[in-house]
């Protein structure tokens, strides 16, 4: 009964699918203490199923908590072992332009320790746009696109990768795209063609949360 119980815990968590990867060995960032149920319900619960908004409301809403947040909560919604405090830590560190936090999100993207939260790091890596982000977008695809069997956040990946070419003229996708194509092949609902339009207007959104101070 006990292990059923943190099998049903994990899988609240987020931990749906526990894998073991070639990224076994590095090291996620995990907070020591618990968050209190005051922290969850100030910097987790308000967000986390919202980051993809991109309405007037939301913008206000984001300027305000932007002002309030500290590093040292983002810090500690990312060490914490939940799908939804991570994506919304990963979310401030970069509309607060927390680049220095950029491994422990691109440790916890290659680990992939919990669901839905991938997404929202590799839509971060494109608007960061920097050396390291395509370093940790090439890790995973090269990784994942070889696992067929894990249905994870390859497509995201593709997409950040795709908007960071469209952006600097680059062409860091053209090494992936055989793979992708063998990895879609028992995914009849994933397509083919990697389309960033929906990307270009969230980080359009994104950038102009964090260019208003």
């Amino acid at each position: 009964m006990e292990n059923l119980n943190q099998q049903i815990r994990l899988h609240s968590l987020g931990a749906t699918v526990r894998h073991k990867s070639t990224f076994e060995n590095l090291i996620s960032f995990q907070n020591e203490e618990k968050l209190t149920p005051e922290f969850i319900k100030e910097w987790a619960v308000p967000f986390y199923m919202n980051l993809e908004e991109t309405n007037q409301e939301w913008f206000e809403l984001l300027l305000d908590a932007k002002k309030k947040i500290t590093k040292e909560d983002v810090i500690k919604l990312l060490g914490d072992f939940n799908w939804r405090t991570r994506q919304t830590g990963a979310f401030f560190a970069i509309i607060n332009n927390y680049t220095d936090l950029i491994d422990i999100i691109g440790i916890h993207f290659l680990k992939s320790e919990v669901c839905y939260a991938g997404r929202i790091y590799a839509y971060m890596f494109a608007s960061l746009n920097d050396k390291k982000s395509t370093e940790y977008l090439d890790d995973y695809l090269d990784y994942y696109l070889s696992k067929s069997e894990l249905w994870f956040d390859q497509s995201e990946a593709m997409e950040a990768l795709a908007y960071i070419d469209k952006i600097n003229n680059s062409n860091l996708i053209d090494r992936h795209k055989t793979n992708w194509l063998k990895f879609i092949q028992n995914k009849p609902n994933w397509k083919a063609e990697i389309n960033t339009e929906y990307l270009e207007n969230y980080i359009e959104f994104i950038n102009k949360v964090k260019d208003n101070k």
